[in-house]
């Protein structure tokens, strides 16, 4: 069975923000270091590798500039940019950001169920007092 190169930012397999985290990660950049340099706050840098917003075109100009990457990249993973993740290497240091993030994750995780159950009590009682 012949194996197929995974194309791991193209368009099927990776999102902007999938790129965006990867080329800073490429470049050894914190989110923190990249919105300084882009001169903006550290939580729209957050925002781009998630997803929830994108940046102006100046910015975009300035953070492919930055990440060495072409813009086209960075939107469609096509272009001049990065074939695949660099290989890992973690530290302790990084190991422990890691922990921290599933830590962090976890509690966010669990507000979320917690929230998500007082919203089923609220529906049932809703659904029941509808019934009567």
């Amino acid at each position: 069975m012949a194996e197929t190169a995974t194309d791991w930012y193209g368009p099927e397999t990776a999102t902007f923000g999938d790129r965006v985290a990867g080329a800073r990660e490429a470049a050894g950049l914190s989110q923190s270091k990249l919105a300084r340099t882009l001169g903006v706050r550290k939580d729209t840098v957050v925002a781009w590798e998630e997803d929830r917003s994108e940046p102006r075109a100046n910015k975009l100009s300035a953070m492919a500039g930055v990440l060495n990457v072409s813009i086209m990249w960075l939107l469609t993973g096509e272009g001049e940019g990065m074939s695949a993740p660099p290989p890992e290497t973690l530290s302790g240091s990084d190991l422990s950001g890691v922990l921290a993030d599933i830590r962090h994750l976890r509690s966010e995780l669990a507000a979320a169920e917690q929230r998500a159950g007082l919203l089923e009590a609220r529906i049932a009682k809703l659904a029941g007092e509808a019934s009567e």
